[in-house]
């Protein structure tokens, strides 16, 4: 006799993640078979030979011996303190270290953070393209995500008063990416202010995914949101896992700032669930000190002679020198997403897929890219690489792609 077919939870059913999804199963088997493939899905900088400060290392290490027990559920003193002083050294003075709260990874207190917030029928306004986990901690809590554009032709920027026309009674946050994942732009401060107020005037929780706030290419400024957010509560998100180059440790932190006294019980709930979860890594917060305090290296690696600056220099010059290619230049993080120009192909490109390119890429190519319809946009003619390889392996990839776009064209 034959069991029950076990299914899944129906709050999954609408989610998505597909940068880990078939493609990247599909190139785990091709591995297995012998191929080397090329992955620049996820923005893993350990995975291309990139490493935390030593100071870090030191850091956890010395502290082992008292790492055994669990911390307080927002984390340890130490770490959120250092947190503080970093806010504060931005011109946000409004936070204590009963502010702040130490997860595992961003990822972890985004859902904290919207499991709190969230009922069934709620909205919440993401930005499209966005980073697909926020899409997803909206939609598992059973509310809606509400995806406000942010276009190509305006540099990846989103319009605020397009935004605000899509706000509802049901609206309850407003999520702001910022250097942005997927396509690296940096929103300049008075895009930032319109944002800012609009949120204050509708009463929505502001969300700002600063995990990259460091990441900056050429002359451009990352301005803090919760600066400009004084009215209202935001929600200022960040970590160790990109800047600092420690995705292993799993370490990130949420910072509550603006006004909070109206938010009580929402922040009682956020405390709730993260007491639920005991504590987050206790070896990993020890490196947050030492990191906030210490030598950002990151602005070796970025700035002109460093390697991501490098390789995002390759990336535009490979692009300039394609027939099928365009890209806005990313201003920061750790990605570029790439526009293939279709109307160039045979037919006018009616047929091309965003899917059916990236798959045939790492069949044929043996290289793995995220497809642009991964991070929840309308459009198929889009695909993210990471700025992680170094200069030469991008080019080498640039000219993967490029190869197999000749041979569409030649089909």
């Amino acid at each position: 006799m034959s069991l029950p077919l076990l299914r899944a939870s129906e709050h999954l059913h609408e989610v998505r993640y597909e940068i880990r999804g078939a493609l990247a199963r599909r190139a785990e088997q091709l591995e297995r078979e012998g191929h080397e493939i090329v992955k620049l899905n996820i923005g893993n900088p350990g995975a291309f030979g990139f490493r935390m400060p030593e100071s870090m290392r030191v850091a956890i290490v010395q502290n082992l011996h008292q790492a055994d027990p669990y911390s307080h559920q927002k984390g340890i003193f130490p770490a959120r303190e250092a947190v503080v002083m970093q806010q504060q050294n931005r011109g946000i003075m409004d936070v204590t270290a009963d502010d702040v709260f130490i997860g595992n990874g961003v990822s972890e207190l985004i859902m904290l953070a919207m499991r709190a917030l969230l009922n069934p029928g709620d909205e919440v306004l993401v930005p499209s393209p966005d980073y697909p986990l926020w899409t997803a901690s909206v939609v598992i809590h059973g509310a809606r995500a509400v995806h406000y554009p942010c276009r190509p032709e305006r540099g990846f920027l989103p319009d605020p008063a397009e935004v605000e026309r899509l706000v509802t009674p049901r609206t309850r946050a407003l999520v702001v990416i910022n250097p942005n994942n997927p396509t690296g732009a940096v929103y300049p401060r008075r895009v930032l202010e319109q944002l800012a107020d609009l949120a204050a005037q509708r009463h929505l929780v502001l969300c700002s995914d600063e995990i990259y706030d460091e990441m900056l290419y050429d002359d451009a400024e990352f301005v803090p949101l919760a600066g400009l957010a004084r009215r209202g509560l935001c929600l200022t998100f960040a970590g160790l896992s990109k800047v600092w180059r420690a995705c292993g440790l799993r370490v990130g932190w949420l910072v509550c700032s603006g006004e909070r006294e109206h938010a009580r019980d929402y922040l009682q709930a956020v405390e709730l669930l993260a007491s639920l979860r005991l504590c987050s890594n206790v070896p990993g917060q020890y490196a947050v000190q030492t990191a906030l305090g210490g030598h950002q290296s990151i602005f070796d690696l970025t700035r002109p002679g460093g390697r991501l600056h490098a390789t995002r220099e390759a990336l535009l010059g490979a692009v300039r020198r394609s027939r099928w290619l365009s890209v806005v230049p990313p201003q920061g993080a750790m990605y570029a997403f790439v526009r293939v120009h279709a109307d160039r192909l045979p037919g006018g490109g009616h047929a091309f897929d965003d899917q059916r390119f990236a798959l045939d890429l790492l069949e044929r190519k043996h290289v793995l890219v995220a497809p642009g319809s991964s991070f929840n946009v309308s459009y198929r003619d889009h695909f993210r690489v990471t700025l992680l390889p170094d200069a030469e392996a991008m080019a080498d990839v640039l000219g993967r792609v490029e190869s197999l776009l000749d041979e569409y064209a030649a089909a």
